[in-house]
């Protein structure tokens, strides 16, 4: 039997085969409540420009919200026969209200109805990540603060740099959480045209009022061109883009927890909510969480490579191709909300070693830094000869196995003559994290500044 929906011109079945490759019921479903709204404000556009009467829009709405109701409910039968969901709901549609059903399509294709549909689904989901993340950024802001004064050592290449605060680390993942949000923002606010009363590629000839139907679904315009309407994913890509890029931000900091968590490093425990065990070895506790939030961003940039893809070679207007652009979108996008909130719960659950971060601050010489910055101001040396001297102090030091706050005076001396006591004043991991006040530095004052900013911005309403 061909589709009743378009099977007109065709004389013979679809193999089987076909009916399987072309069905995308199975996931553009997801698209329900977003294809029920566009149809409820194309049919009471149609009957405002008399295109359609009054009565036969009622009919169609008040079974629409029939349709809404039966899927809500689980009592909705999705036949796949039907291919899609704009099928789908029209079929069962026809069979609620009869013929008034079939004007429901008038000027209007699937084309720019899926086009439709799909960007404010995607729209409903950006606006859920702005959600997810500023309470993201609660949590770590919220941290930050209780921690602004607990030091904890600072990486470069994995090695031991300079000493920060673990309230500073943490705010360095609400700033890049923040930017993650402006891109969604701006996706966003790029998606917000309306592309119905494009029809297949070309308009249509009805005197319809596409101002009306976006503003209706609360589009800033319809879109200029009805060819760009249906053939344009960039709004798929540009979420996709977004969401691949916070998942890559989610990813760093999942790394770090894993390597904050080993008993080997030791600066953070997570307790059990965030953590699992061994089948075989009793005594293990593996940061699973974290372990696949890093994992699952494979699958947020997989899902942008492919529809890049996809789109690279398609001419204009709309290609079946298009059809793969929902699949990937769907998973990306929910694989991306459950990381945002694993993250979140983590932020919340962590307790730092404070001692442990102290000590480790410490190690490595970590405020070599510190003394060649003190050579620069208090014995006016150029900065590269203060760097070279600081160089020689630490291969002392190393050579007698203590820290630079532990190194006597005189073998001090022995380097830079001019060196005093007072040089003693700077090689604390305390003095060292007190002194970087520059704006953005990790001093305490500073991030419990920083921190309270941004709680305060956060409880704004956007």
């Amino acid at each position: 039997m061909n589709n009743k929906m378009w099977g007109g011109r065709f004389g013979s079945q679809s193999d089987p085969l076909m009916e399987e490759i072309n069905a995308s019921i199975d996931f553009d479903r997801h698209l329900y409540r977003q294809d029920i709204a566009a149809s409820k404000a194309h049919a009471a556009m149609l009957a405002k420009t008399g295109i359609i009467t009054a009565q036969d829009a009622k009919r169609i709405a008040h079974g629409l919200d029939t349709i809404l109701s039966e899927i809500e409910a689980g009592k909705f039968k999705f036949e796949r026969a039907l291919e899609d969901i704009h099928m789908n709901v029209e079929g069962r549609l026809g069979e609620l209200i009869g013929p008034a059903a079939g004007r429901l399509h008038t000027a209007r294709s699937r084309n720019d109805q899926v086009a439709t549909d799909f960007r404010l689904w995607i729209r409903d989901a950006i606006d859920r990540f702005d959600a997810a993340l500023a309470e993201y950024q609660r949590a770590l802001a919220q941290k930050a603060l209780e921690h602004a004064a607990t030091v904890m050592p600072g990486f470069t290449h994995l090695q031991t740099a300079q000493p920060v605060t673990f309230g500073h680390h943490l705010l360095a993942y609400v700033e890049m959480a923040a930017r993650d949000r402006g891109r969604f923002a701006d996706a966003r606010a790029r998606l917000n045209e309306s592309p119905l009363g494009a029809a297949a590629l070309a308009g249509t000839s009805f005197p319809i009022d596409r101002a009306m139907t976006a503003k209706t679904l609360g589009f800033a315009r319809p879109m200029g061109n009805s060819l760009d309407a249906v053939a344009d994913r960039d709004f798929v890509l540009e979420t996709l883009s977004a969401c691949a890029i916070a998942a890559m931000h989610l990813s760093r900091f999942a790394e770090e927890i894993v390597i904050w968590s080993s008993p080997l490093v030791g600066l953070v425990r997570l307790s059990d909510a965030f953590i699992t065990g061994s089948s075989i070895m009793p005594q293990k506790r593996n940061p699973d969480a974290a372990e696949l939030v890093r994992a699952r961003t494979g699958r947020v940039v997989g899902a942008l490579t492919a529809l890049l893809m996809v789109m690279k070679g398609l001419p204009l207007a709309y290609q079946k191709d298009m059809q793969e652009d929902k699949e990937g979108a769907f998973d990306a996008l929910g694989t991306l909300t459950l990381s945002i909130g694993a993250m979140t719960g983590m932020v919340r659950d962590m307790t730092p070693d404070a001692e442990r971060m102290r000590l480790a601050a410490g190690e490595g010489f970590a405020t070599a830094t510190d003394l060649a910055d003190w050579l620069t101001h208090a014995l006016n040396l150029p900065f590269r000869e203060a760097h070279h001297v600081t160089g020689r102090i630490v291969a002392k030091a190393a050579a007698a196995g203590v820290a630079l706050d532990k190194l006597p005076l005189a073998a001090m001396q022995a380097i830079e003559p001019r060196i005093g006591k007072a040089v003693f004043g700077v090689l604390s991991v305390e003095a060292s994290v007190k002194s970087r006040n520059v704006y953005g530095g990790t001093a305490p004052k500073n991030v419990r500044a920083q921190a309270k900013r941004w709680l305060k911005r956060l409880q704004k309403k956007p």
